[in-house]
């Protein structure tokens, strides 16, 4: 029987998605472009300062992240809107098969890996249904690297006291999959986007205008998907309730 359930935040847990109702108030129009580019250079600046160790928490890069993305697109927003948007990130919507995943798991330790920064994760937990169904929610800020580095999965057995092959870890994210299971546990990924799914809308795409893709369709090509290097995850699962069967 495992025990110990270890879950990513941004994307797992919580849909990063869900901050497209901002950028589109925001600026009108081009919501669906910045929340897809926002998202995938927040990752990005992560790896790079991780190797550049030039380490700054996830709220400096994830409000860098936007800086980017606004420039990119020719936006100037004032001080009082780019703090708003940015805020965005601390009010994500937890996916609907989240809490009643998390409920069935009640037997079991459950907590939360995340890139996030303390005041960031506190927010988010704290703010949300979830905040009652997670024993502990950990930050890599402990050891200022970022995921998939192995430093931060050596968290979990500081915090809790498990060993790798005790714990599963849940994400959505390729490159989280990849680092967790190179790391030694056992490894959930919830396939929030169907390879199927993607297959069709890029079919979609072609078949209208040619070379023309939605951002969000870049987005999941490039950020939802297994990745290609050689560690694949023990389980996958559809939906956040299917764990329960590891439990049992």
């Amino acid at each position: 029987m495992i025990k110990t359930f270890v879950f990513d935040a941004y994307g797992t847990l919580y849909d990063v998605q869900s901050v497209a109702d901002v950028t589109d108030r925001a600026f009108p129009g081009h919501g669906e472009i910045i929340t897809q580019i926002w998202r995938m250079k927040q990752l990005e600046y992560s790896w790079l300062r991780s190797l550049m160790n030039d380490y700054r928490d996830f709220w400096t890069v994830t409000r860098e992240a936007l800086t980017y993305t606004l420039s990119v697109l020719g936006l100037t927003p004032s001080a009082t809107l780019f703090d708003d948007i940015a805020e965005a990130y601390n009010r994500l919507t937890p996916y609907p098969d989240a809490v009643p995943a998390l409920v069935g798991l009640s037997g079991a330790r459950r907590a939360i890996l995340s890139n996030g920064s303390p005041h960031m994760l506190d927010a988010l937990v704290g703010g949300s249904d979830l905040r009652d169904l997670i024993e502990t929610t950990i930050s890599v800020d402990e050891k200022r690297v970022f995921k998939p580095d192995p430093r931060a999965y050596e968290l979990v057995e500081e915090r809790l006291g498990v060993k790798p092959h005790e714990v599963v870890f849940v994400s959505s994210n390729g490159f989280d999959i990849a680092g967790a299971k190179r790391f030694g546990f056992r490894v959930a990924r919830i396939v929030r986007v169907p390879p199927a799914v993607l297959v069709r809308e890029i079919s979609e795409a072609r078949a209208g205008t040619p070379g023309a893709l939605r951002p969000t369709t870049l987005y999941k090509a490039l950020r939802t998907q297994e990745e290609a290097l050689g560690h694949t995850p023990d389980f996958v699962i559809a939906s956040l309730a299917d764990l329960s069967r590891l439990a049992a």
